[in-house]
């Protein structure tokens, strides 16, 4: 029996920023892709994040309002830009420029706590890439502070933009956290001394090193989606669910968003009251459909309605 639906907001906290590619912008972060799934879902959500008063945060404007979603936590910086990345094509594929010093990093600890009183939290979502800076880490702490509410981490590693503490502070503040099986090598690597190139650790291995990775940061879960293969959920207690049988999109454009998309399904689904499996399962089929079409979020907000009546 589902328990039920919970009317308490997602607070999705951190960056929204524009992907430059030479022939197009494309708004992103995987904060704000979470944010506007939910939205589109009209699942309550409070997204946090800073833009400059610049053409691209006029574009990340736009975007607030084609999913309808409430611009109480969205700061505009006079003097720091838009969020951006810049995104050059090289014969191996993309190469992926963050750049520094953007308004995400600039995110204002009053004016987050104020739109924060314009919700009720249940959930907080963060990530690793707004806490590069000391302000806005700064402001995710008192965010984090301020309520009682699930701390949802997303870990989202990006070479040379966090270091270590930042990563194990995060870690430590986190309730549940999600990771793609990449980022759960890099924490072995970096909590059990394993070697970047020692085989990879059996499944009662790997099963037990999750467990010890929930004792030491008191993590009540960890899920690891596995691309494809769909996901696994570590919880407390031993508990595991592996979702596996979730069937592969007819075809792949791309794979950028999908980590996101799983992110908002796994959200709902905890918001709405599903059951666990059911949720994993929806988040893995909901990221194998991002990966039929271009970019992290459909232009289309009818791409949902179809999601929105199988899972009413």
């Amino acid at each position: 029996m589902n328990a039920p639906a919970n009317t308490a907001a997602t607070v999705v906290f951190g960056e929204a920023l524009v992907d430059d590619f030479a022939t197009e912008q494309i708004v992103g972060g995987a904060p704000f892709n979470v944010a506007r799934h939910l939205a589109a879902f009209m699942a309550p959500q409070l997204m946090i994040t800073r833009v400059g008063a610049d053409h691209n945060g006029d574009i990340i404007r736009a975007e607030f309002e084609r999913f309808a979603m409430s611009q109480a936590g969205l700061q505009r910086d006079a003097i720091e830009e838009t969020g951006r990345v810049i995104v050059e094509r090289n014969p191996k594929g993309h190469r992926f420029v963050i750049v520094p010093n953007q308004a995400y990093d600039y995110i204002a600890r009053e004016e987050a706590l104020e739109a924060l009183k314009s919700i009720e939290a249940g959930t907080i979502y963060f990530g690793t890439l707004a806490q590069r800076s000391e302000r806005s880490r700064g402001t995710l702490k008192a965010v984090l502070s301020a309520t009682n509410a699930t701390r949802f981490l997303d870990l989202n590693l990006r070479d040379g933009q966090v270091d270590e503490r930042i990563i194990a502070d995060a870690l430590h503040a986190a309730d549940i956290v999600k990771l793609n099986e990449d980022e759960l090598q890099a924490l072995f690597v970096r909590y059990f001394q394993l070697g970047p190139n020692d085989p990879p650790m059996a499944a009662d291995e790997t099963r037990s090193a999750c467990a010890a990775l929930l004792q030491m940061f008191g993590l009540q879960a960890l899920v690891v989606t596995l691309g494809h293969r769909g996901s696994v959920y570590f919880g407390a207690g031993g508990v595991t669910i592996d979702t596996r049988d979730t069937p592969s999109p007819p075809f792949v454009i791309d794979t950028v968003g999908a980590g996101d998309a799983f992110s908002s399904i796994f959200l709902l689904g905890r918001a709405r009251g599903w059951p666990l499996e059911t949720t994993l399962a929806r988040a893995n089929e909901f990221a194998g459909a991002i990966c039929a079409i271009p970019g992290a979020v459909p232009r289309d907000l009818g791409f949902y309605d179809q999601w929105m009546t199988r899972w009413r």
